[in-house]
């Protein structure tokens, strides 16, 4: 990617000289955020500025305020802010708006709440625009002139072809979690979006890793971007550990609820399909666990009494699909497990992203099946660092046997052919042939 310029990772002690507004240091200091993270140091005074930005970081880095602060000032002076009669701040009509696209309807939710939090004292209006949800309250969400635009791809698109929004007035874009609508299929989306927005404005690109597409991207939409780049591509969370076992199908559950004695805290648990998600979470039940699922078979309401009750305690696990991984913003998640290897390894990244959030400390355990080399090596080569492997506690003899039938693997909406992998090449290799060793210590 030509024309931009790297900006190095610095800590910094509190908000001020990065160029914020005294109003909105204010309602910072009263939400109770004292310092910046690296992302937000390093972005927020670029932004302010009103220049494109790469903003690459690690997930649960605090990006959504690294571009919502600037995003809220610079809008606050397109529109200016002044007192109503009873004293109140508020924008002054709406002549600029906001633009926030991003992958999933969890995210959007959370960035919404997020952002209302920081505008509540200047009257932000916001509109949502999700999937799942009905038309009606987002058409008059539309008609209410919102300073910032939240919304999905394709709900966007459909409200673009309906005429019920245009795109005329956006000034401040944002595209939140590239990668991952990328490798959820919208880049026709947003190519169609970006061809209906205008030519001046400001456009702001964040994600966790760092495809050739998001360089395509950043190429064919931004003027002279800088990159903003506080860890390389593939980084995990610092405060994150990591640890692997190899096990069969019919070992998984057994092993999961035998881990799950050792922790009392919030476990976030991603499955491959949105079937074996379903099927972990009765086993679950079956076992006295308290557990929701959250993938693309369940409604919004759904999702977010799911996603709700596990912020509350509610229930203690919450088994996701990779649909959900960029949408999951719990603070406190103990343990993550990858019950499935994820379709690609840069899921892997989001996945264990949602642990060790915030600079607390988390730890992530991943299910790797024996003919699962390849895979496990591709995320390896990714983070740059060797998964330790470790030895299996005892299980119930009924599930200490060997590997799996096909009709297990097929349970779990998956082909275990000697055919290869679309999202890693060639298989397969074997743990032990390669020198894979658990370590001589149980768990």
């Amino acid at each position: 990617m030509e024309n931009i310029e790297r900006h190095t990772h610095e800590k910094l002690a509190s908000f001020y000289g990065l160029g914020i507004a005294p109003r909105f240091l204010d309602i910072l200091e009263q939400l109770g955020f004292k310092s910046p993270t690296p992302i937000q140091a390093q972005a927020i005074p670029v932004a302010i500025q009103g220049k494109d930005i790469v903003g690459i970081a690690q997930t649960g880095t605090g990006k959504t305020l690294a571009f919502g602060i600037p995003m809220l000032q610079r809008l606050s002076q397109i529109n200016p802010i002044k007192s109503s009669r009873a004293g109140a701040k508020q924008f002054d009509g709406v002549k600029g708006q906001g633009l926030i696209i991003l992958p999933t309807r969890e995210l959007a939710l959370q960035v919404d709440e997020a952002l209302v939090g920081i505008g509540r004292d200047i009257r932000l209006r916001t509109a949502v625009l999700i999937g799942g949800a009905s038309l009606g309250p987002q058409k008059r969400a539309i008609a209410n002139k919102p300073h910032v635009i939240i919304a999905t791809p394709g709900r966007l698109i459909d409200h673009l072809q309906q005429k019920n929004i245009y795109l005329n007035d956006v000034q401040i874009v944002v595209l939140d979690e590239a990668d991952r609508m990328l490798d959820m299929g919208f880049a026709p989306q947003i190519k169609q979006i970006f061809r209906l927005l205008p030519r001046e404005r400001q456009t702001m690109l964040f994600s966790a890793t760092m495809p050739p597409e998001i360089m395509k991207m950043a190429a064919g939409h931004m003027k002279l971007p800088i990159r903003v780049e506080i860890a390389p591509t593939g980084t995990t969370v610092e405060k994150v550990t990591q640890e692997l076992f190899i096990v069969s199908n019919v070992q998984k559950f057994p092993l999961l609820n035998k881990l799950l004695e050792s922790y009392l805290g919030s476990v976030l648990i991603f499955t491959r399909t949105k079937h074996g998600a379903k099927k972990v979470m009765r086993q679950l039940e079956a076992v006295g666990i308290s557990t929701a699922e959250i993938h693309s078979n369940r409604s919004l309401n759904q999702r977010r009494e799911a996603l709700e009750g596990f912020k509350s305690g509610k229930y203690q696990t919450l088994v996701a699909t990779d649909i959900a991984s960029r949408g999951i913003d719990v603070s406190g998640i103990e343990l993550v497990v990858n019950y499935d290897l994820p379709s690609t390894s840069n899921d892997y990244v989001h996945r264990i992203g949602r642990t060790a959030r915030a600079g607390a400390s988390g730890h992530a355990i991943t299910f790797a099946m024996p003919d699962e080399f390849r895979e496990v090596r591709a995320i390896e080569r990714l983070i740059r660092k060797s998964l330790p492997v470790s030895k299996l506690p005892e299980l119930p003899a009924s599930s200490a046997g060997g590997p799996a039938s096909p009709d297990e693997h097929a349970s779990q909406g998956r082909s275990y052919s000697r055919r290869a992998s679309p999202a890693y090449g060639r298989p397969r290799g074997n743990f032990r042939r390669r020198g894979f060793r658990p370590q001589t210590k149980p768990r």
